[in-house]
């Protein structure tokens, strides 16, 4: 299935040790229920029983119509199954006392990347043998959901390495232990208080009670509205003359690439390809997904709830005459983070479009330049989809998008920067400093001192990265324009993905440097410090206070 090659011989005996191993499987499933008595839990047993129905036919097919000198994608398929239940079965086993939370967050990725690398670097997943280094770098690129690429990925990877590019995405964007923990809470039907406690952390859900609800939502949210978005890709491409199956798995893949904020694209030349440059429908599509998938989950389930009271208050009133009053809209860091990500979409869209009028957007018109310009605004916002050659932007537009990928997208969202909500504060805290105030107050709330310092830690963190990596990709490549490593540097340490065409050229070392800089804009170096440092116990005394010269 993946390449590597042997004797045709062997293949004989391989069907033979994958059936047997199948028919153990199904005999273990069985005897779980039967001899061992294991829990009884609906969805369970009714996911048992159609997997076995469906391993039985893959073996069927295997014996009546392949040759037992061929191996099968549905036995393959089947083996791929099986080992997803027997693994899924386990407890986490996560104590506080051997690893934290942030420890085990890190260490997810960190496994997730190498894995993937090794599954890029299998014979099928390209066309032609690469590096470690350039699978390493593109594996990197696509769990962090960053986007930028060392090799082309529409000439380098076969569907193959595409599927493998989109799992890790998706992994990627949601986070693994988030895949991970659900799916042993789904065949256990519950989970132990450390797993939950840690769980929670990742999911940035502090209400143990919650903590697997809130990760269906999630899950459920994701998949959700990546299927409505592969459906309108699906119709938006409708009439290019391509397969059904193309179709489908380019349409899956770019609505994955797009709410997860990944950037990656199946298309030679990415989205500048001249059969979809001007296919507007297609890119509405996309920056609606970037859009949903980057204002963050606790956002998406306030709207979705807020909704569902607008709709029974609507029912409640014509049926029974009753307005039913209700204080709750959405949470203070809800209103803050949809404020914020709207008001510097709409006026960085409106910047863009009278600076690139006659340049970059030249080629479109009417409606088709808003769009453009639209799509050059949200895809800074650790989207990373190029619909135009950025090199060719305007100076100032170029010191736009550096903002804009600064800034990136909201929390627990899939996108990466330091998030709207760290840039509120900051703006926030530059008035209150200005009216001679000590307290931040929005929407009749005080702000926690708390928020404050973790905004301004984030903000200074990022400039000292961003900083290294500049500092060393010069030292490395010091041919390279400052401009260039800067935009470079923004967008790996953000996990956006563009670039100013300097990808391909920078020297190992470099490339180096840029997958540190994707590793930690995707675990935040917030989350690398706590990791590497042990929490402080709150103590009931406090010091007096005093002043220093500012």
């Amino acid at each position: 299935m993946f390449g590597f090659g042997f004797p045709v011989e062997y293949k004989l005996y391989i069907n033979i040790f994958f059936i047997i191993l199948l028919s153990v499987g199904i005999l273990r499933t069985i005897l779980k229920y039967l001899y061992f008595k294991e829990k009884i839990i609906p969805r369970v047993i009714i996911f048992d029983i159609v997997s076995i129905l469906f391993i039985l036919y893959c073996i069927k097919i295997q014996i009546t119509d392949y040759s037992w000198f061929f191996v099968s994608k549905y036995l393959q398929f089947a083996i791929v199954l099986k080992l997803v239940r027997e693994i899924a079965t386990p407890n986490l086993n996560f104590k506080r006392s051997v690893i934290t939370p942030p420890q085990l967050f890190i260490f997810s990725f960190f496994i997730l990347v190498f894995g993937g690398a090794c599954l890029l670097m299998l014979p099928k997943a390209t066309y032609h043998p690469i590096s470690f280094l350039d699978a390493l770098f593109t594996a990197t690129s696509a769990v962090c959901v960053t986007g930028l690429t060392s090799v082309d990925t529409y000439i380098t990877y076969t569907p193959v390495g595409h599927f493998i590019l989109m799992l890790l995405i998706q992994a990627g964007g949601l986070g693994i232990l988030t895949f991970a923990g659900y799916i042993a809470y789904f065949f256990k039907g519950n989970s132990s208080y450390e797993n939950q406690i840690a769980l929670g952390s990742i999911a940035n859900n502090d209400s143990l009670s919650e903590v697997f609800s809130f990760v269906k939502r999630i899950i459920y949210l994701t998949f959700g509205i990546e299927l409505v978005g592969a459906v309108l890709i699906y119709i938006s491409i409708a009439p290019y003359n391509i397969s059904i199956v193309d179709k489908l798995f380019f349409s899956i893949f770019h609505s994955v690439s797009a709410f997860c904020n990944a950037g990656f694209s199946t298309l030679p030349n990415g989205l500048m390809n001249k059969g979809f440059v001007h296919n507007y429908g297609f890119q509405s599509v996309l920056i609606t997904l970037i859009f949903l998938g980057g204002i963050g989950f606790p956002i998406l389930i306030n709207i979705l709830r807020y909704t569902d009271y607008l709709i029974r208050k609507l029912i409640s009133k014509i049926l029974h005459n009753k307005n039913n009053r209700k204080n709750w809209v959405f949470t203070l860091s809800s209103k803050v983070n949809l404020i914020t990500s709207l008001t510097i979409l709409i006026i960085s869209t409106i910047i863009l479009f009278f600076e690139e009028y006659y340049s970059t957007l030249g080629q479109h018109q009417g409606f088709g330049k808003f769009i453009s310009a639209l799509f050059i605004a949200i895809t800074p916002r650790t989207a990373g989809f190029n619909n135009i050659d950025f090199s060719h932007l305007q100076f100032s537009s170029i010191l736009l998008v550096i903002l804009l990928m600064w800034i990136g997208a909201s929390p627990a969202s899939t996108g990466g920067g330091i998030k709207t909500s760290t840039f509120a504060i900051a703006i926030l805290n530059f008035i209150n400093i200005a009216r001679g105030k000590n307290k931040i107050e929005i929407y009749k709330r005080e702000l926690s001192p708390i928020n404050v310092q973790k905004a301004f830690a984030t903000m200074t963190l990022s400039f000292l990265v961003i900083g290294i990596g500049i500092f060393l990709i010069t030292k490395f490549d010091n041919h390279l324009h400052l401009i260039d490593v800067a935009f470079e540097a923004f967008s790996a340490y953000s996990t956006v993905g563009l670039s100013l065409n300097l990808t391909p050229t920078l020297s190992d070392p470099s490339k180096i440097v840029v997958i540190t800089m994707m590793f930690i804009g995707r675990v935040s170096m917030i989350t690398i410090l706590m990791a590497f440092f042990k929490k402080t116990v709150s103590s009931n005394y406090r010091y007096p206070s005093d002043d220093i010269l500012i």
